[in-house]
């Protein structure tokens, strides 16, 4: 969540600066999306691996991952001045693990699958970041990443579409 909240602070604060201190920021964002992404890699893999895990893992698992989606998301609509397309984004991607823990919850198999699954939506928003970096050049200030906010909001409510769309026939195939 740390990574999150660096990345989600950066992208607001691009949004305020200009220049070297704005492309630092972009940068950063970028570095935290990533971050976010290892660290709930390796956290799992040392539960796991290590036999750390407890009867709390899921919760563990689960809980931070979605304050990232929000942190993340917002953070990128506060900077681009559209904080309501950030946060509908936020809540389509937290969408996206409701059902998806809802069908486990009713014995289904887990669904990761996209368009925008966390991963899509950290490859969209990090390439988002990296390529704002030329917007100066055209004087766009902060179009790629409101496209991208809308890019992870039309593809997250496709996946809920489409996970829930896979869980009701799920259901009704037992």
């Amino acid at each position: 969540m740390a990574a999150a909240a660096l990345a989600g602070g950066a992208f607001w604060f691009a949004g305020e600066t200009g220049g070297f201190g704005r492309a630092a920021l972009l940068v950063l964002a970028a570095l935290g999306c990533q971050l976010r992404l290892l660290c709930n890699l390796f956290d799992g893999m040392i539960a796991l691996e290590g036999g750390k895990a407890g009867p709390d893992g899921p919760f563990w698992n689960e809980f931070p991952d979605r304050v990232a989606d929000l942190l993340i998301l917002a953070g990128v609509g506060l900077g681009t001045g559209e904080p309501a397309l950030g946060f509908a984004a936020a809540a389509l991607a937290i969408f996206t693990a409701y059902v998806r823990e809802l069908g486990r919850a009713v014995g289904a198999p887990g669904d990761f699958s996209g368009p925008m699954a966390k991963q899509h939506r950290m490859a969209v928003v990090t390439a988002a970041a990296l390529a704002s970096l030329l917007e100066p050049l055209f004087g766009a200030h902060g179009a790629v990443l409101t496209v991208a906010l809308w890019v992870v909001a039309i593809g997250s409510a496709l996946t809920v579409v489409r996970r829930s769309a896979r869980l009701v026939g799920h259901l009704k195939a037992r």
